[in-house]
């Protein structure tokens, strides 16, 4: 392959809207895909016209996080290390510790599942199940845990193929498991009548198809990391390297799952109606996030490329444009889905209740979405800087911040406390990440690059 069009010419040498466009447009493209199928899974349990089911696939979304957060432990703290060796040119390290990710992801993943499964009926309780979704829960959360390990290692490969810019394979997979997902959900949802436990299981063989794809890619076609299944041991200070970025994204979504878990218990006593309302507004709101983290998870090698081959000039340009695309994103969206929320809501159900309280969540939640790109941007550029201070921080308060939030406006304000303080959260997060990334930047100083090649077309 040419130096031109290897996925490393992206990283280090091509003009600054083109890098973004391959590095990040493949993974805005194949996340929106993978948001369009939680949409479209809700919308197969809604046609069942059971209001309990659609709630207990809303409650169940913490486990499916969980999952997801250990994956990006080893697969966000590999792939940012990995990234950063390979700017140094040391890709016989970078294949030791992705052969360390495959083979740790699998354990821990089979470890946590085995682990959740001897206490599924008080994980269920725990998520917000009241009598009437219980069984539903249940059922939904057993499958999940039952093929977990899968959706831990595939977030892990997917972190791995994406750690040498080569983010079209990466989009491949989100396409490979949204297509399976969008054939299995109707026949075993539907079809077979598996209901909730049917969502789950499409979930879990769509999320095999792609680790497969991924697996293969990595072993036989990856630029930097061919042969890595060989590599099982690193050093104890390698495994830190991957574990301080990794942990500061188990922490992020622990406090995610924490702040869920809040929001289900205290959205469950105004009915289940609440919770759908919520879980159909979460749903939507999911486009913009999801183009948000496909554009700065797609720059993450970009920033660890440039951080670690002191091209500061090159990094802050990328970060630059990254910014203004991400407002850009957010501030469209936001302004087309209010205009017609009425409607959209419509899509997802016809239960009155549901229909009034899901428009004035999603209103609430539009709002935020102006506000948490830009606190993933902040997150992604410490991980590929490997600042793990800043990163565990930002995590940390993330989640600390929302318990007192929601329990002080609950207390005040009641359901309507618990419906903006999400949003008040959002937008404090989002002031703290711009005030570490204004401390982070004054510690870079930008040489005298008189030769780097930061032009954009």
């Amino acid at each position: 392959m040419s130096k031109k069009f290897s996925d490393q010419y992206y990283l280090e040498e091509a003009p600054i809207k083109k890098a973004i466009a391959h590095l990040s447009i493949p993974m805005m493209i194949g996340m929106s895909v993978g948001t369009i199928y939680n949409v479209i899974n809700a919308y197969f349990i809604g046609l069942l016209h059971n209001t309990s089911m659609l709630s207990a696939i809303t409650l169940g979304l913490p486990i499916f996080t969980v999952l997801m957060a250990i994956g990006n432990v080893f697969g966000v703290g590999g792939g940012t290390f990995i990234t950063r060796l390979i700017g140094q040119k040391d890709s016989e390290k970078a294949r030791r510790v992705a052969g360390y990710t495959f083979y740790g992801s699998i354990i821990a993943g089979i470890l946590i599942s085995l682990l959740a499964m001897l206490f599924v009926n008080p994980i269920s309780q725990l998520l917000g199940a009241d009598a009437a979704t219980f069984a539903y829960t249940k059922a939904y959360t057993m499958t999940l845990f039952a093929g977990g390990f899968i959706v831990v290692l595939n977030f892990a490969l997917e972190q791995l193929v994406r750690s040498g810019g080569a983010s079209k394979e990466s989009m491949y997979g989100i396409f490979i498991s949204t297509g399976l997902s969008l054939i299995l959900d109707p026949l075993l949802i539907l079809g077979l009548g598996w209901h909730v436990a049917g969502a789950a299981l499409a979930m879990i063989l769509a999320q095999l198809g792609s680790a497969i794809y991924y697996l293969y890619f990595l072993e036989k076609r990856s630029e930097h990391l061919q042969g890595f299944l060989k590599h099982i041991k690193i050093s104890i200070k390698d495994q830190l390297e991957v574990y301080k970025i990794g942990i500061s994204e188990l922490l992020q979504s622990a406090f995610l799952i924490v702040s869920t878990l809040l929001l289900n218990n205290f959205a469950i006593h105004y009915g289940d109606n609440v919770v759908a309302g919520f879980g159909i507004a979460l749903r939507i709101v999911q486009i913009p996030e999801f183009l948000a983290m496909g554009l700065f998870f797609g720059l993450i090698p970009f920033f660890a490329f440039n951080f670690a081959s002191k091209n500061y000039a090159r990094f802050k340009a990328g970060l630059s444009q990254a910014a203004w695309y991400i407002g850009g994103i957010a501030i469209l969206f936001v302004g087309i889905v209010y205009l017609f929320r009425t409607p959209i809501i419509h899509l997802f159900s016809s239960d009155p209740s549901v229909l009034t309280v899901g428009t004035y969540i999603l209103i609430a939640m539009l709002i935020s979405a102006l506000f948490n790109g830009f606190t993933g941007l902040f997150i992604g550029v410490f991980q590929a800087a490997g600042q793990g201070t800043a990163t565990m921080v930002m995590s940390i308060t993330q989640g600390v911040l929302y318990i007192p939030m929601i329990l002080i406006l609950h207390v005040t304000f009641g359901l309507h406390g618990v419906i903006w303080s999400m949003t008040v959260t959002e937008i404090i997060t989002a002031v703290m990440g711009l005030l570490f990334f204004l401390a982070f930047q004054r510690k870079i100083k930008t040489p005298d690059l008189s030769g780097a090649k930061i032009s954009t077309p």
